[in-house]
């Protein structure tokens, strides 16, 4: 195991964490797998090889020879050894994801049909597929075939019954200009500064995948402080997001020159900070934090006051979590309606604390309390 630990924000106050995390394990992607604990990771991205069967050389029409993928890795001497395969590191796969966890898959025609059946054959749920169009792809330089623009990858779930698993809709519908996120993602490829080179100047990797595609995925299915496994990891673009985005990471890689440069390249990751981090969530993914968490957590002091934005009514904060004025006690929504001749009441909104000579809104306080809950993994 190559061992690579990189702190994150959320690392702090909580228990030790396992060994393998934030690692590079090196090896067979299946046995290494295996070798991890049951229900622990809660996404998977998987850039399986392509099998792309390629027969000879490919050059262009000046007879320069195109830099394709004809690794050894990429090699299967049949479909059905392909198939084999796929079935043996899914199933390894299937095992570690968390029963709400989801897994997703990229691969180009030459594959990703065969794949997509298996998943289904050994319970996957489809939940979409998604066209990565890319605004630069390479040309079909023989001129038989058309353009080839785009790859597919497969989100999944569980099985049929897995319902709550992570899906940031209000995050990325805010990110879209308020229009649902769409299944047909656009992306250049990977080129320019973010492409890995060995010391040759050749490419380290002859399908590194953009960070920009591992971000949209990531922002959408995980949530910070969650555990991503890549069971082929190549240069590291899953961990390196990852990082920066404040989820902790297991990679699984055979090759050596692919781990060097993984590993130097997470190492030179920063992590954004917790506010940046923070997205737009709704109401259902928004962990419930009662007002009596913030008095237990010390924010709120009991037998302090708290009150509206104008100063115009002022509560006692109990010991219990209500609050009260004169001998009228109930919650912070109930009795913020009642001091207004209303019959509801967002208390969290309502009422202010004050610090020095400003009021800072509690539901400011209760983000604390949802902050530390992502801090520990909550």
């Amino acid at each position: 195991m190559v061992k690579s630990r990189f702190a994150t924000s959320f690392d702090v106050g909580v228990s030790a964490p396992p060994a393998w995390l934030d690692t590079i394990i090196k090896g067979d992607c299946i046995a290494r797998m295996e070798a991890l604990p049951a229900a622990s990771v809660d996404a998977i991205f998987a850039d399986p090889p392509y099998n792309l069967q390629l027969g000879g050389d490919l050059h262009r029409p000046d007879q320069s020879k195109v830099d394709a993928v004809d690794d050894a890795w990429d090699q299967f001497e049949s479909f059905a050894a392909y198939d084999n395969f796929t079935r043996a590191w899914l199933l390894a796969a299937r095992r570690v994801l968390k029963p709400n966890g989801t897994i997703w898959v990229i691969g180009s025609y030459h594959n990703i049909f065969r794949v997509g059946a298996i998943m289904q054959d050994l319970g996957f749920w489809v939940l979409n597929d998604i066209v990565w169009r890319k605004t630069n792809p390479m040309p079909n330089f023989r001129g038989r075939r058309f353009q080839n623009a785009h790859e597919t990858m497969i989100w999944a779930s569980r099985n049929a019954e897995a319902k709550a698993y992570t899906f940031n809709y209000d995050a990325l519908k805010a990110a879209n200009d308020d229009l649902q996120m769409r299944s047909d993602w656009v992306f250049p490829i990977c080129s320019g500064a973010e492409r890995l080179k060995d010391e040759s100047g050749r490419k380290a990797h002859p399908t590194q995948k953009p960070e920009a595609l591992l971000a949209r995925v990531i922002l959408s299915s995980t949530r910070p402080g969650d555990v991503i496994l890549d069971p082929f990891f190549g240069t590291g673009t899953t961990g390196a997001v990852a990082k920066k985005l404040g989820r902790h990471f297991v990679g699984i890689e055979r090759e050596d020159d692919y781990i060097r440069h993984a590993k130097a390249r997470i190492e030179g990751t920063v992590a954004l900070d917790l506010a940046t981090l923070r997205g737009v969530a709704g109401k259902r993914a928004e962990p419930r934090v009662p007002f009596s968490s913030l008095v237990e957590a010390g924010l709120v002091a009991p037998g302090s006051e708290i009150m509206d934005a104008k100063r115009r009514w002022k509560a006692l904060v109990r010991a219990d979590g209500t609050v009260s004025i004169g001998n009228d006690a109930a919650s912070i929504h109930r009795l913020g309606a009642k001091v207004q001749g209303l019959e509801s009441c967002n208390g969290w909104t309502f009422w202010h604390v004050p610090q020095g000579p400003k009021l800072r809104v509690i539901d400011e306080l209760r983000q604390e309390i949802r902050d530390s809950m992502a801090m520990a993994g909550a």
